[in-house]
């Protein structure tokens, strides 16, 4: 018998899984003993940062705001694997400005990522979860599904959508044995984090003013908090995000 955070007989699916955070979730998961699909536009980041996972990990090019090929590429992913347990809803992309400069198209490029082609892409496997009464779906939130941060009005508005989108799939599809969770990841020590951070000591220190635990995290607490999730300990844990940030949320 497995122990009950194994993901041993598991497929993943990580879109953005070869950088980043989505690299935590996909090293973690194949700790876990997971085999994982990595979907994302550039192959060099992937034959870069997971050659270390052998034929653990495997790369499908796609940009998953191109909704219309998605239905192709859940039709080759299947083809090449038999089924996908655990989907995770992770790529992104940002844009930071003052509203007054943020134009309807930038507005609606963040959008069009991380809730469209996320919808899209858990549209297209969710058949195959629902057929086989068992699946796990995970949507990354963030720091902005909850609190107000300048200059990102459309990062926020997608971050706090993950929100409806989870309760609401979550209502849709437990009868069927598919759970649907999310994480809110609060500041990570990744190479943007530095890059926002290093030569801005104020920030920095405003940051860690909020966080209880006086700390950034690091990248496999994302990928761990991931793990559980997508596990049978977390059997009966359905529409919830948790947050993953030292305290954060809760901080003063």
């Amino acid at each position: 018998m497995n122990h009950p955070f194994s993901l041993e007989g598991k497929t993943a699916l990580i879109t953005g899984g070869a950088t980043g955070l989505g690299l935590a979730m996909t090293g973690c998961m194949i700790q876990a003993g997971a085999r994982v699909v990595v979907v994302g536009r550039d192959k060099a980041h992937f034959d870069e940062n997971c050659a270390q996972f052998g034929n653990k990990a495997l790369f499908f090019a796609s940009d998953v705001a191109q909704t219309d090929a998605t239905p192709a590429l859940a039709d080759r992913i299947l083809a090449a694997t038999g089924c996908v347990d655990i989907l995770v809803n992770n790529a992104g992309n940002h844009c930071k400005k003052p509203i007054e400069e943020m134009e309807p198209a930038d507005f609606s490029r963040v959008l069009q990522t991380h809730l469209v082609g996320s919808f899209a892409l858990t549209r297209a496997l969710l058949p195959q979860m629902r057929a086989r009464k068992s699946g796990s779906v995970l949507f990354i939130a963030s720091m902005t599904s909850y609190i107000g941060q300048p200059y990102v009005m459309g990062y926020s508005a997608a971050k706090s959508g993950v929100l409806g989108m989870v309760h609401t799939l979550s209502a849709e599809v437990a009868a069927d044995g598919v759970r649907v969770n999310a994480i809110a990841p609060g500041w990570i020590d990744t190479p943007m984090y530095r890059a926002a951070t290093d030569n801005d000591p104020p920030r920095r220190a405003k940051i860690l003013g909020r966080i209880q635990m006086n700390r950034v995290g690091e990248p496999a607490d994302i990928g761990w908090a991931a793990v559980y999730l997508c596990s049978d300990a977390a059997k009966y844990v359905t529409g919830v995000c948790l947050p993953v940030d030292g305290g954060a949320l809760v901080g003063f």
